[in-house]
């Protein structure tokens, strides 16, 4: 008797320890596993010339290409004489300039690769609305020859830049080589250079799309000359060779020219500036 009543005893408390055990235990935590970082952007360098800077275009693109490709852009914004002598040097990775025929230079040299169109404006002549010299609305090639037989006031960049090349190229078509106190060199961008003019009332050759940018910084400023042929501005992208040096970003600048002529880019090139200005600062370059 005593032996069954222990056995039940022992089996009733070893059940209520069960139960306690039960009731009681507690769920091992599995330590969260850490998330892999993500890795640091990879730096791109990218020489170009001051129009593409000054216009807002690169503020616009640049975000969206350094988002996709996990990247970040250092820009040079330099004269495209100053950007080409770069990529020469091996000293940026990809090149964004509007110098075609100091491009091909190099594209037959070997120092770029992967060269490619990727849009387009056009040069104008702008100076003071009262126009002293009388050249408004004349052909790109007449109105520089007056400018010079009437000693007007000229600022011309005078850095190498794409414009200063376009520019000496127009003298140079009408025999002249432009001197004196009132060709004034200012050695800067196309920004600086547009409110030195301003300054002093004089005429200068500018991209159209920095102009629309600068015009409400500017004082009676106004387009002179415009719509000629010769006058159009045509921007190219290329890689850098990576032969030149062995830090070249490669990779990066080959994903810069791809994203430059992307239809979604090209897209919002031509979109760029319409709302504000009324008008594209820039057109993708269709074939």
């Amino acid at each position: 008797m005593f032996k069954k009543r222990f056995l039940s005893v022992f089996i009733i408390a070893m059940l209520l320890l069960l139960a306690a055990c039960s009731s009681g235990s507690t769920t091992v935590s599995k330590t969260p596993q850490k998330e892999k970082p993500a890795a640091p952007p990879k730096e791109l360098i990218l020489a170009t010339t001051t129009s593409t800077q000054d216009s807002g275009l690169l503020d616009e693109l640049l975000p969206i290409f350094e988002e996709k490709y996990n990247a970040k852009v250092k820009t040079i914004a330099v004269g495209t004489g100053q950007a080409l002598e770069m990529g020469k040097k091996g000293e940026a990775d990809v090149l964004l300039t509007h110098a075609p025929a100091s491009e091909q230079e190099l594209v037959d040299s070997g120092d770029v690769t992967n060269y490619k169109r990727v849009m387009y404006n056009d040069f104008i002549v702008v100076g003071p609305s009262s126009d002293p010299a009388g050249v408004k609305g004349l052909p790109t090639g007449e109105a520089f020859k007056k400018l010079f037989d009437s000693k007007a006031i000229f600022v011309t960049r005078g850095d190498d830049s794409g414009t200063h090349k376009k520019e000496l190229g127009i003298w140079e078509k009408q025999s002249i080589t432009p001197a004196g106190d009132n060709y004034v060199s200012t050695g800067q961008g196309m920004g600086p250079t547009l409110q030195i003019a301003s300054e002093k009332q004089g005429y200068t050759l500018t991209d159209r799309a920095t102009y629309l940018a600068q015009e409400k910084n500017l004082k009676d400023v106004v387009i002179i000359v415009e719509g000629d042929k010769d006058l159009q501005n045509v921007y190219h992208v290329m890689q850098v060779n990576p032969d030149k040096n062995d830090k070249i970003n490669s990779e990066g600048a080959k994903q810069f020219v791809e994203f430059m002529i992307a239809d979604d880019t090209q897209n919002t090139i031509e979109e760029f500036g319409k709302k504000e200005y009324g008008q594209s600062l820039f057109f993708k370059y269709t074939e």
